[in-house]
Order: structure tokens, then C-alpha cells, then sequence
């Protein structure tokens, strides 16, 4: 087995060198640095990375915990993640939780196991029981994406009310006053969030929202469908539909072609969470986009800031603003859909 100190020889360096090399601490220069990672390269040396965590008490890992790894939206905050966890020398372990707080507290349990440094946690509820169970074992965590009840928790966010108060406005603006809102689970802190936007918005416009145009059901396509069905059989059909996320979004759509109904002409369709471009070879939908990869970012930073410190800062709350970005699937509601 090659060792650390016949990487020293090779490279005409102490193995004090050679550590400092490949744990990324202290200075070496250029020069060194490159013989010594010539050395390993060429010996093909593996650091024992259990010594190691042994002697620091670290397992150089982390672990984000998303509640669904098809959509991009997540996909795009894990890799901002795993960028900023690669820059500190750590690795980052996914697990998906399918939106089931069960699973949450089974991925939980292994990985206070498997001794993670610490944990970035896209909670599948507001109680979020798994808290207590990283609590209890001193791992740090930061809430991403979403709220938990607890106190004194580190969260990275969007502006879900915000964004959704500005699409609503949008909606406003255009004409709609039969506007219906595909919601995800009341227990989780976005759907909430984005409802009391849309019911700010009408607040502030001197209306009053019809509660039978807010239905709840699940973030899928499929469940999309089903509640934009719903309302789209409506005696009164809404002009247009707020999707809280974009795979509710595309659900809404399929249903709309069902039904026989034109995007914009016959129902306006706006949605939560803009799909990455190069998905698209012509972006219709009106989105209050989240920037995602930088949520992921952030949420990294903060969780590694509580690693090297003392754990006794104030827990942040770090709320991101959203853009609304205005396409075609949003226009006026057509002749005698308005009211």
C-alpha cells in the first residue's frame, strides 16, 4: 500500500508537505505543489479518509436533503451546493425525500450514522420532526427553500409571498378577477406563502378572492392536472390559473389542451419557478423565476460559516428576492371572463 511518506520521497518533500498539499491548508508553492501532486498522481496514492476523519473528528461530508430530484428547480440548487461544498473540500451526499417527511426521517436518521459534518434540509412540512433529531445530536443544519416551525434555525429562501403578490398583480393588471390557485400540501411553508401572496394582491386591489378558486393537492404534473381540471369545469371557470410550482404548471397546461381551451386567448397560465433555458427552444410561460443555483450557494456558505465558528451566532434568516419574468402565456382574459 502506498503511504504518505512514499509520496514525500518521490516528491523530495517532508510529509508534513505532502498534507498540507492535499488537505488544501498552508502555504506551498506553486512548484512544490505541483511535484507533490505529480507524486501522487503518479503512485497513484489514496488519502486514508478515515484516518483522517478520525484524527480531525470530521467526515469532510455533507448531505442535502431535497424533497424531488426530477425537478430543476432542485436541481439547480444542489448544484449550487455541490460547487461551494467542492471548493471547501468536502463532498455532498442527495437524498430525495418524494415530499414524505417519513423518508425525511428515515435519510436523517443514516446519515447522523454515517457522521455528517452537517445537513442542508429542504423540509417536507412545517413541523419538520427531523429537527429534533439533528438538534439532539449537535448537527448544524440549514433550512433551504422552505419554513419550519422551530426556532432559532439558519434558513435560505425565496420570496415566495413576494413572488407570487407580483404575479397576481400581473394578473390584475391584464384584466383577470376570476383568478384560481393551484396549490402544493397546506403543511408545507411555500404553498402558504404563495397563497397569502395571491390573497394580498387582491386585498390591496379592493377585491375579495373566491375561496372555491384555491385548490390543494400535490407539486406533480399530474396532481396539476387534476385540480386545473377542476376548476376548469367550473360553472364559472376562471380567465386565469397561478400554479405554484412549474411541474403544477404543466399539468394546468395539459389540462387546458384537454379542455379545448387557448393559451393565452382563452385562460392565462402563470407559475412559480422558471424551467432552465436550454430546456426550452421557446420559453412561453410567465414565472416568478427563484435564482436557485445561487439559493443552493448560500445555503452552503452558511452551513460551512456554522462549521468553522463557535455555533453560537444568531440563527440568519436569508430571504432572496424573485424576478418576474413576463412571456406569452399571460394576456388579457378574453370577452366576458373578466368578472
Amino acid at each position: 500500500m502506498i503511504t504518505i511518506s512514499d509520496v514525500a520521497r518521490h516528491a523530495g518533500v517532508s510529509t508534513m508537505t505532502v498534507s498540507r498539499v492535499i488537505n488544501r491548508s498552508g502555504y506551498t508553492s506553486a512548484p512544490t505543489r505541483l511535484r507533490v501532486e505529480r507524486a501522487v498522481a503518479h503512485l497513484g496514492y489514496v488519502p486514508n479518509a478515515l484516518a483522517r476523519q478520525l484524527r480531525s473528528k470530521r467526515s469532510k461530508t455533507l448531505a442535502l436533503l431535497i424533497t424531488d430530484i426530477t425537478n430543476p428547480f432542485f436541481t439547480s440548487v444542489a448544484r449550487g451546493a455541490e460547487d461551494v461544498a467542492g471548493d471547501h473540500g468536502f463532498g455532498l451526499l442527495f437524498c430525495n425525500t418524494d415530499e414524505s417527511e417519513e423518508k425525511e426521517i428515515e435519510y436523517v436518521s443514516m446519515l447522523i450514522q454515517r457522521q455528517v459534518d452537517g445537513v442542508l434540509l429542504v423540509p417536507a412540512s412545517l413541523s419538520s420532526r427531523s429537527m429534533g433529531l439533528l438538534r439532539a445530536r449537535a448537527v448544524p443544519v440549514v433550512v433551504v427553500d422552505r419554513r419550519v416551525r422551530a426556532a432559532g434555525v439558519d434558513v435560505v429562501r425565496g420570496d415566495s409571498e413576494g413572488g407570487a403578490y407580483q404575479l397576481i398583480r400581473h394578473l390584475l393588471s391584464l384584466g383577470h378577477r376570476r383568478i384560481a390557485v393551484l396549490a402544493g400540501a397546506r403543511s408545507v411553508s411555500t404553498t402558504l406563502d404563495r397563497v397569502a401572496g395571491y390573497r394580498r394582491a387582491f386585498v390591496e386591489a379592493g377585491l375579495k378572492p373566491d375561496r372555491d378558486l384555491v385548490r390543494y393537492g400535490g407539486y406533480h404534473a399530474a396532481e396539476g392536472y387534476e385540480m386545473a381540471m377542476g376548476v376548469l369545469a367550473m360553472r364559472r371557470p376562471p380567465s386565469a390559473i397561478f400554479a405554484v410550482n412549474n411541474f403544477i404548471a404543466a399539468g394546468a397546461l395539459a389540462a387546458a389542451r384537454t379542455m379545448g381551451r387557448r393559451v393565452p386567448d382563452d385562460l392565462s397560465i402563470v407559475a412559480f419557478d422558471d424551467l432552465p433555458t436550454n430546456w426550452l427552444a421557446d420559453p412561453f410561460l410567465t414565472v416568478a423565476a427563484q435564482p436557485a443555483y445561487e439559493l443552493g450557494q448560500r445555503a452552503a456558505e452558511l452551513l460551512l460559516e456554522r462549521l468553522e465558528g463557535d455555533g453560537k451566532r444568531r440563527a440568519r434568516s436569508i430571504v432572496l428576492p424573485t424576478e418576474v419574468i413576463v412571456r406569452r402565456s399571460s394576456g388579457p382574459p378574453a370577452r366576458g371572463l373578466a368578472a
